[in-house]
């Protein structure tokens, strides 16, 4: 036993030696020997600190973050402080090492990084019962964005090999993670432009939140790959000859596939198999230039593939001369290639392909010292820009963590809008913005005092949606007119947070009014006005904060005569006693139990959300409202990803019963189909007859192109009861198509 124990230590201590050389590796040969034993010092603090410890995987805890460094460094190309910093991101946490060990050991920046890493269980001392922790964890990681940009670049390494691994843990938590992944660290890795972390993280989720889905669209990406790279052959390497000939220096031409998940999207937006996604790839030309000649070459490469190939009028798409705010610079063009299939091509330089796919990682690699600096070009400017509205967001104090992650994720996360002043001005705001938005982009006094817009010369409204282009002129009046009608107008987190600036100001401006008034009126009847007489006038009108009584009573909504003013003085409290109705009690015990089980137990009374009609077979889980006891959502409910990543805190593990189900389950199915005579009887006769399900209700309408679409909804048992009957509808007509359909 003692060999084998020694067989197995020797084997682990190989292991770890053999990935910890690989990160050395991939810190670079020419590294100084003082960084490398820094690097050392890490590794063998944190291989000493987790010694013993396993994940849930069964392998040493230290390879991860053996493993999130490697992440770091190899795919990011971050460096020693940044290697340090992920070798030691738990150890705060999970072990007796304190931040004060760090810093005496690796100094204040490195303590910094790691303090802005380490997960704590509880973030603020009072946390609301109602807010998510996850939400609070999130908002502690964001505020460090201030201080160190590689703060968020760990914590997105260090999620993309939590997912990665996520195998090993439960259902539930594969299905929180999963969710929470693709809530707020897709979309974040995106919005920073770390395009190939972002893919992965987006594909991984999806694996766990819709894994038939993943399977069938993996399975068949990989039946289509020879065919795939034949035509790519067949478009590239006459193009690359042409690209050559010209004298440009290419760097490579490559054709990428579609994500897995942005084909599933593509397949549900736009209702098509997956044999309809024709632009299931992208050709990327990268092109070898100098800093001053990279705009002129993409433009020559763009005219090069435009002459050999016709190209899609609108869907050119010029990204070089103003860059996203997440540093992405490229022309992307859309061409018809051979066999008449469109293709989109994307154009770009080696230096805007690295920032492409590591977005914020290499603006920071390059502001941190490289060779390469990218001093004052368009990406730096859009990185910094960016930070500033995250700042911004960040230190309104009024917005809740829950509050604060749903800005972040709308406002600041979505795809951009570029809009021009009459003056000709570049101004960049997330898709959907209003006028209002541009009103309060361009100062906060303007959008204050905003009473309208012109768009393109034409008079438009304070809620009109503004477009890609557009020439924006904002109309104003000499007072601010912000009412909390505002807030729902605006989608931005900066208009947001500056119109609740101007709300609270006013509201703290009425509410003294009101103090004043109550004031003047107690000394006008010889009364003082006190704490204890305000806690009188508070329970009488059902007030929790002095200050929202103030404010009613400075906007009149509250008026007080001589007799009133003594019938709340002279009135006493009775005591109050909660009585429960004989008829309503004992209710929901008495509940005949259906076929779910909840956690493990057989007596919770649930209901099903009416957002996705789950039916025995589905994967479930469960979600304590308030107020409406537990909701049975599909895990691929519309709904699961916000509930799942917000509220995870509030979502138990819900399985179906084994044991058979008598009860039946309503769900809707969507057909479609070719118009042809007798169909609708045909198909209503193998519901009802065939199948013998019972409809609840149907609606089915032919359309002037001769096809017919509707929704039937009908009663069901499980999953295979609900596929017998999709599968008998199929085979009624060649060209009908019928799927589930999600409320």
């Amino acid at each position: 036993m003692a060999l084998l124990q020694g067989e197995v230590y020797e084997a682990y201590r190989s292991e770890l030696l053999k990935r910890y050389r690989i990160l050395l590796t991939s810190l670079g040969k020419d590294q100084p020997k003082d960084k490398i034993k820094t690097v050392r010092a890490a590794f063998d603090l944190a291989a000493k600190a987790h010694a013993g410890t396993l994940r849930k995987s069964g392998e040493p805890y230290i390879f991860h973050p053996l493993a999130v460094a490697q992440i770091a460094v190899g795919e990011l190309g971050l460096g020693v402080t940044s290697a340090v910093c992920a070798l030691l991101h738990d150890v705060v946490e999970d072990t007796e090492i304190t931040l004060e060990d760090i810093e005496h050991k690796f100094g204040p920046k490195v303590a910094q990084i790691i303090d802005g890493l380490t997960k704590i269980s509880t973030v603020f001392e009072n946390v609301d019962k109602d807010t998510s922790i996850q939400a609070e964890n999130f908002k502690k990681m964001l505020l460090t964005l201030g201080e160190d940009l590689r703060v968020i670049l760990i914590k997105l390494c260090d999620r993309l090999h939590n997912m990665r691994t996520l195998g090993s843990v439960s259902e539930n938590t594969k299905l929180k993670i999963a969710s929470e992944t693709m809530y707020i660290y897709a979309p974040l890795a995106h919005r920073l432009g770390l395009n190939a972390i972002k893919v992965e993280l987006e594909d991984l989720a999806f694996k766990f939140t819709d894994p038939l889905m993943y399977k069938d669209i993996s399975v068949k990406l990989a039946e289509t790959k020879n065919a795939r790279q034949r035509y790519i052959r067949e478009f590239i390497d006459p193009l690359k000859e042409e690209l050559e000939s010209a004298g440009l220096n290419i760097s490579e031409i490559k054709g990428r596939p579609k994500s897995i998940y942005s084909i599933a999207q593509k397949m549900q937006k736009q209702h098509i198999p997956f044999e309809e996604v024709y632009d299931g790839f992208a050709i990327r030309v990268i092109v070898d230039s100098p800093l001053h000649l990279e705009k002129a070459d993409c433009w020559k490469v763009y005219s090069i593939v435009s002459d050999m190939y016709r190209s899609h009028s609108s869907r050119l798409r010029d990204w070089l001369s103003h860059p996203k705010s997440n540093g992405y610079s490229a022309l992307h063009t859309t061409v018809l290639g051979p066999k008449g299939r469109w293709v989109e091509v994307q154009i770009r330089s080696k230096r805007m392909d690295d920032i492409a796919e590591r977005g914020l990682a290499a603006h920071w690699r390059y502001k941190a010292g490289s060779n390469e600096p990218l001093a004052n070009t368009p990406q730096d400017d859009a990185f910094d820009n960016w930070l500033n509205a995250v700042k911004e967001t960040l230190t309104n104090n009024d917005l809740s963590a829950l509050d604060l992650v749903s800005e972040f994720r709308t406002s600041l996360l979505g795809e951009e809008i570029y809009l021009f002043t009459p003056k000709g001005d570049v101004k960049a705001l997330s898709n959907g913005a209003t006028a209002l938005d541009f009103a309060f982009n361009i100062h906060t006094e303007v959008g204050k005092k905003c009473i309208g817009a012109k768009v393109n010369n034409k008079l438009v409204p304070l809620h009109h949606v503004l477009k890609n282009g557009d020439i924006v002129e904002i109309l104003t009046t000499q007072k601010d007119r912000v009412t909390r009608d505002w807030l729902e107008i605006v989608k931005t987190a900066r208009a947001k947070s500056k119109i609740r600036e101007a709300l609270k100001a006013e509201r703290t401006k009425k509410a003294t009014q009101g103090k004043l008034l109550m004031e003047r009126l107690f000394r006008k009847h010889n009364l003082v006005w006190n704490d204890q007489t305000l806690g009188k006038f508070l329970k009488h009108f059902h007030y929790h904060v002095g200050a929202e009584f103030y404010h009613s009573v400075a906007e009149g909504h509250i008026r007080l005569t001589r007799q009133i003013l003594f019938d709340i003085l002279e009135k006493k409290s009775p005591d109050s006693t909660l009585k429960i109705s004989p008829k309503s009690a004992g209710t929901a015990a008495k509940k005949k139990q259906p076929a779910i089980v909840i956690g493990e137990d057989y007596e919770l009374p649930y209901s099903l959300a009416k957002c996705c009609n789950p039916v025995p077979g589905d994967g479930i889980f469960g979600f304590v409202t308030v107020g409406e006891g537990i909701k049975i959502h599909r895990t691929n409910c519309p709904n699961a990803t916000r509930l799942l990543s917000q509220y995870g805190y509030r979502v138990i593990p819900a399985n179906w019963r084994g044991d058979g189900y008598q009860k039946s389950f309503e769900t809707m199915i969507s057909i479609r189909g070719i118009d042809d005579v007798g169909i609708v009887s045909r198909v209503t006769e193998i519901i009802s007859k065939d199948m013998e399900v019972n409809m609840r209700g149907i609606n089915i309408e032919a359309n002037d192109d001769g096809t017919f679409d509707g929704k039937i909804r009908v009663m069901i048992y499980d999953l295979l009861h609900l596929e017998q009957l999709m599968d008998k509808i199929k085979a009624t007509h060649k060209y009908i198509e019928v799927s589930r359909e999600d409320q």
